[in-house]
């Protein structure tokens, strides 16, 4: 069993570690898709809270592997549904929901557990760790699915290159920028090299220049065949951006730009 960290009293580049495992025992729930095969399908979904909210209304969507979509829409119009609906913290009211070959309504468990590990999640509010320097909050989730020192070690310095934050490895998140919290929140999310990340709200807190940022990191990121899908309200970052748009209106989901 894989205990709980200790609370970090130094600036350690790795978290403490209590067993060796290798990540080649870290398998996939589908097998591996190929660019342009459908890796996210929602056939006629909708989803109804118990309090009557009608979030989505018959949604049907094909997302393929290696694509960049972009959800927008008002806030409360539905966008975090889609995305809790599609790493399972939400269950469709009716239609079916598959992620990498897996049928959610069969995931459960463990097998939703191992589903997740193909997903990364980045959030508007970051969900770093306070007191875990940058290093440690981006091998936490290599360290919780059993990684070895040393795999953790290879994943975690071209991780951190990659979002520009090489040189603040020992700080602390309160030491940082909002701009550089949230390449944190992406690193950690892609450190375990997920074929899907998903990002909600990912510049909601952030000026232009660092919104701008963050969306060529996860432009970068979808050139080397991570499927990307974003939220966000903001419609100039989104025509900047010229990559495919769906829209959600009173709850359906509409193409705006193939």
């Amino acid at each position: 069993m894989i205990e709980p960290m200790p609370a970090s009293t130094e600036r350690s580049p790795i978290p403490p570690f209590n067993r060796a495992a290798d990540h080649s025992s870290v398998t996939s729930p589908g097998r591996t898709r190929s660019i342009g095969e459908v890796i996210i399908h929602l056939e006629q979904v909708s989803k109804v809270y118990d309090n009557g909210c009608r979030a989505l209304i018959d949604v049907n969507l094909q997302i393929r592997h290696g694509d960049f979509l972009f959800v927008t829409g008002p806030s409360g119009s539905g966008k975090s549904t889609l995305l809790k609906l599609l790493y399972g913290e939400e269950r469709p009211s009716q239609g079916e929901v598959t992620v990498n070959g897996v049928p959610l309504s069969q995931a459960h468990g463990n097998r939703l557990s191992m589903l997740r590990r193909q997903i990364g999640i980045v959030f508007q509010d970051y969900k770093l760790i306070p007191r875990r320097t940058v290093a440690e909050n981006v091998a936490f989730v290599l360290w919780a699915q059993g990684f070895t020192r040393k795999e953790i070690h290879r994943r975690l310095q071209p991780t951190l290159r990659m979002v520009g934050l090489q040189d603040k490895a020992n700080c602390f998140p309160e030491e940082l920028s909002g701009g550089e919290q949230q390449r944190v929140s992406i690193a950690r999310a892609v450190v375990g090299t997920p074929p899907i990340l998903l990002a909600d709200e990912p510049t909601g807190n952030l000026d232009p220049d660092n919104s701008w940022q963050v969306i060529k990191i996860l432009r970068k990121l979808n050139t080397v065949g991570i499927t990307v899908i974003v939220t966000t309200h903001d419609e100039h970052l989104v025509r900047m951006s010229n990559h495919a748009v769906v829209q959600i209106r009173d709850g359906r989901l509409v193409r705006i730009q193939p």
